[in-house]
């Protein structure tokens, strides 16, 4: 199989210039203690094998989301089907992110380095469908809730296992073009998700049962296909950053939060984590509640140029980044974010005028905003510490993230309760303004061991 050259995508950046490493044996910068030898990966795997592999987990993972944005889908029908507001249902999602903030620190440190991340994709990819299908079963709305954070549980440790597994596949001149196809798989899952879901409700006359409950059919489906292309093949050894007995967790925070790049790409992801929430759940009941007269396939199908649209942004600026110096990055992400902050403000004027002008506005949305969202895990994670803290720093750097993203839930609802989208996307424009702000922060550090993503 015919592979391009390796482009240099700056949004999940995972490789480095090794030449500008020092030695095993040369000393860090500012200590006499040698520095560990960067970890060598294991790419005994042929490319087209490599490849195929890497398509089977990017399914796997569309497969997580066609379980878990599928309930913005459901929306509009358990607020009818339970005679309930939206702040009861967004309390569910509220929960729900909790959970997966909780799920990232507890699998990627304690499961996914220690058991290897075939065996734990497995297990994540059946706890989510398991939990997805029991969720069809609900009688009670906090039963629905149990089952929905279970899923999402599950579900956060999905990204760290396909991270695991990616390096022992590739060699490094080819890592950056597999980790940037392996990000879309979170996008694409969006879209496909609501697709998927706005259809079963379509065939289903608004039966919010089936809507939760068809996608984990269609998992073990997926399930089964990832089984026979990973599972019966002999694979490379996984990469691990040192050995286990090595692995002093506590002493890697307290080094990291003596970094102020690190708190500030934390507050960046607190701020972008909310408006990527807010709209991945409230958008479907949106175009419903202020659209008019809109079928909720109708409104699934219009909510999806929010992460198609992402998906252009994510590689989009990925390009531009590549050729900017640190100073016109942050220049260029306050400009983007502020366009964004503008865009939420205006969003309640544009449907009132035109729907179609509401649903360009949600794309271009999702165009500006996942592209900034998707630099926290990758280059901006990289730049904090350099290769071997990368992975430490994106669980943290998620964890904060998801934790804003419990306000997206509860008290975003509360705030539709009372004004209404107006307000709540109002309110949502004004936050998303503090994020602004915040890069222009975002300064690359100043220490020579931290390996620098390339600019021109």
């Amino acid at each position: 199989m015919f592979w391009p050259d390796p482009v240099h995508f700056a949004t999940l950046d995972l490789t480095y210039n090794l030449n500008n490493l020092a030695p095993a044996s040369a000393p860090a910068s500012g200590s006499g203690a040698p520095r560990e030898p960067a970890p060598v990966a294991r790419h005994a795997l042929a490319p087209s094998r490599a490849a195929l592999q890497l398509a089977c987990i990017i399914l796997g993972y569309i497969g997580v989301y066609l379980c878990r944005k599928n309930f913005a889908v459901a929306v509009p029908l358990l607020q009818t089907a339970f005679s309930t507001d939206k702040a009861h249902i967004g309390a569910i999602d509220s929960y729900a992110t909790m959970a997966y903030m909780l799920g990232k620190l507890f699998w990627g440190p304690n499961i996914v380095d220690r058991v290897g991340g075939r065996i734990c994709f497995f297990v994540i990819l059946t706890g989510v469908a398991v939990f997805c299908g029991a969720s069809a079963f609900a009688v009670t709305l906090p039963m629905l809730g149990i089952f929905y954070t279970a899923n999402r549980f599950f579900g956060a440790g999905g990204w760290g296992s396909m991270v695991k597994l990616v390096p022992g596949w590739f060699p490094a001149r080819h890592m950056a073009l597999a980790m940037a196809f392996l990000s879309l798989s979170f996008v694409f899952g969006g879209v496909c998700s609501l697709l998927l879901a706005g259809e079963v409700a379509a065939c289903s006359d608004n039966n919010w049962r089936a809507v939760l409950g068809f996608p984990s059919l269609v998992l073990l489906a997926i399930i089964a296909i990832c089984w026979q292309t990973l599972a019966g093949k002999k694979q490379p050894t996984e990469v691990s950053s040192r050995p286990k007995s090595e692995w002093h967790f506590r002493r890697r925070i307290l080094e990291l939060a003596k970094i102020p790049q690190f708190w500030m790409v934390c507050g960046l992801s607190f701020t972008l984590t909310i408006t990527r929430e807010t709209f991945n759940v409230w958008t479907v009941d949106f175009l419903k509640t202020d659209g008019g007269q809109m079928t909720t396939k109708l409104a699934a199908l219009l909510s999806t140029p929010f992460d198609a649209m992402g998906a252009v942004g994510i590689l989009l600026l990925g390009w531009l980044l590549d050729r900017l110096s640190a100073g016109h990055r942050k220049w260029l992400l306050f400009g983007i974010l502020s366009g964004v902050a503008v865009l939420t403000f205006q969003l309640p004027t544009f449907i009132h005028e035109k729907v179609w002008m509401a649903v360009a506005a949600i794309g271009l949305i999702g165009l500006l905003s996942y592209g900034p969202y998707s630099l926290l895990a990758g280059v901006l994670s990289l730049e904090i510490r350099g290769p071997d803290f990368v992975a430490t720093v994106a669980g943290l750097v998620d964890a904060s993230g998801y934790l804003a993203g419990m306000v997206s839930g509860y008290l975003f609802g509360r705030i539709l309760d009372q004004g209404g989208y107006l307000l709540g996307f109002h309110c949502l424009g004004i936050f998303t303004m503090v994020g602004a702000v915040l890069c222009l922060g975002l300064n690359r550090p100043q220490n020579n061991s931290v390996p620098q993503v390339h600019s021109t």
